[in-house]
């Protein structure tokens, strides 16, 4: 009776752990894809074909519909920047330091994973998730607004709205990793770092 109860939860774990494994291959198919091809020109029939499960109804075993995949996406790469951004603040103090982590983090995703960067800076998300938060509403973003809130009390940015320092920072930054994915700039996001970084810094800095 035991050994057969056993046999019973070793079943049912491989079950899910098979099941979490098939998303996760859903999931990374149709971030491809939507990074390439956009949301709309994305069939769950190209999801299903690229993440190598049977047919389209194989995916609606796993997720209701294209969009509530787009949102598991965007949920999950809102979460991870969550936690790295979580990470950086523990390891440094003052706000030039964290904020400077940060951006070695988005050049390196840039770099080293292309399509999750697309998804955020390229795809124009509040048209195919509209009911989801603004990226500036999530919890990432809400602590890299605290960080410069921080940086203005402590004198190292200069005592302007903190918006607007997010606004000047991340506008140099982000627009700079836009061209990089774009191919308008053809090097790698590594090469452009250290003086994108200077140049927003100095957009902000208290001199």
């Amino acid at each position: 009776m035991e050994q057969e109860i056993e046999i019973e939860e070793i079943q049912a774990q491989t079950e899910t752990q098979d099941k979490a494994e098939t998303q996760d291959e859903i999931l990374l198919a149709a971030l491809k894809l939507f990074a390439e091809k956009g949301f709309f020109n994305t069939s769950l029939t190209e999801i299903a074909e690229a993440s190598g499960v049977k047919n389209t109804s194989a995916v609606y075993h796993h997720f209701k519909n294209k969009q509530a995949i787009a949102t598991q996406l965007y949920a999950n790469i809102l979460d991870s920047l969550n936690i790295s951004i979580d990470d950086i603040r523990r390891k440094n103090q003052k706000t030039a330091e964290q904020l400077r982590g940060i951006v070695d983090l988005l050049f390196k995703l840039t770099d080293d994973a292309p399509d999750v960067m697309r998804f955020l800076l390229i795809l124009k998300l509040d048209e195919f998730l509209p009911e989801e938060k603004p990226m500036l509403e999530s919890p990432a973003y809400v602590k890299i607004q605290k960080i410069i809130q921080s940086g203005i009390k402590a004198g190292e940015i200069r005592n302007i709205d903190p918006w607007l320092a997010h606004a000047y920072f991340f506008g140099i930054i982000n627009n700079t990793l836009r061209m990089v994915l774009t191919g308008t700039l053809d090097k790698n996001a590594d090469a452009y770092q250290a003086q994108v970084w200077i140049a927003a810094w100095n957009v902000i800095a208290k001199k």
